[in-house]
């Protein structure tokens, strides 16, 4: 029974706000222990190089081994970094990285979280309205060639792998027809600045990348689409509605408006993962991104680059997923209502 006195909605948001919390902490523990179960020891590089440059100076070597255990933390019970490494979290300390000795994991991020936003963004977006508007397009003529062309191309995309219309792209476009570069995110020597020369060469290396994920994305979205329009446009309020003369135009206005909330959903979903980068793109282009950034981590075992990277993906889709609960329960009042059992 919904509690007296007490308003739905608040009641809704302080229940969300709370799985969101019980969520993270989750993914906080999944962060911390992954790369600990990966055999091999992450300061067995940086050691190895200290040691080459202090060769006649044992006493160095002693005490910077000493103070990189101490950072790191890497003798202290597990427990003992787990709460180290969950403190620090929220204080918004993630760390120094050990690859790139004595760099902060933030600054890393920062230097390249602009070029997978710049990447990432742009191609959902465009899969996104390019998919919803097709896979509309095709739920209209449906059991027409037009629907069994458009329905055969989507399920093409939406089963490609990603790397695989990414070497196709690059070997057709960059290699054969030579129209845009092998890879790379700008051309060797330009220094990157908003001057019409940069970014007319920077979308040139754009071009490539952004176009493999495009498609690959857009299949998907198209499909999932059509489902939700023809489901819409054979409910029962279209059908009523076409009895009364009401003309295509507006019937397939209401379908769409009543089949793109889902599709939101996804799309604000989608915008929480993608800080993680593309992984097999950027490799496959050479893309500074990070993916990249992340592929040369776990090749390096850099625990707190990886656990830097992971707690910001983890923290945007908690936050994207909360934020779009509550968007939906300002929308519907059903749903804070139904949710407290009102």
């Amino acid at each position: 029974m919904r509690k007296r006195g007490i308003n739905p909605f608040i009641i809704f948001i302080s229940r969300k706000i709370g799985f969101s919390l019980a969520t993270y902490f989750i993914f906080l523990t999944i962060i911390f222990l992954v790369p600990r179960v990966i055999p091999g020891n992450p300061l067995a590089t940086l050691l190895a190089k200290l040691y080459r440059q202090a060769q006649a100076n044992p006493e160095l070597i002693r005490e910077s081994y000493r103070r990189l255990m101490e950072e790191f933390g890497v003798g202290r019970p597990l427990w003992e970094q787990y709460v180290d490494f969950v403190c620090r979290t929220f204080r918004g300390d993630l760390g120094t990285s050990i690859s790139s000795y004595p760099c902060k994991v933030a600054e890393i991020i920062a230097m390249n979280l602009p070029w997978s936003l710049g990447l990432l963004i742009p191609a959902l977006l465009i899969s996104w309205t390019i998919g919803n508007l097709m896979g509309a397009w095709a739920a209209y003529r449906r059991q027409t060639a037009v629907d069994n062309v458009l329905l055969t191309v989507f399920i093409v995309l939406s089963q490609s792998p990603y790397y695989w219309l990414a070497m196709l792209l690059l070997y057709l476009f960059a290699v054969r027809m030579t129209l845009f570069p092998v890879g790379g995110t700008y051309s060797v020597g330009l220094i990157p600045t908003f001057s019409l020369r940069f970014i007319a060469d920077y979308l040139q290396h754009l071009a490539l990348p952004l176009f493999s994920i495009v498609l690959g994305a857009l299949g998907g979205w198209a499909i999932g689409m059509r489902v939700l329009m023809i489901y819409e446009i054979e409910s029962d309020y279209i059908v009523f509605s076409r009895t009364l003369g009401l003309p295509d135009k507006k019937l397939l206005s209401y379908a769409f408006r009543s089949s793109i909330l889902p599709q939101v959903t996804g799309l604000a979903t989608s915008f929480g993962t993608i800080l993680g980068g593309s992984l097999i793109t950027e490799l496959v282009f050479n893309y500074q991104g990070m993916g990249m950034v992340l592929f040369r981590a776990l090749l390096s075992l850099d625990y707190p680059l990886i656990q830097g990277i992971y707690v910001i993906l983890a923290l945007t889709f908690v936050l994207a997923t909360m934020i779009v609960d509550f968007v939906y329960a300002l929308i519907d009042p059903r749903i804070r209502t139904g949710y407290v059992g009102g």
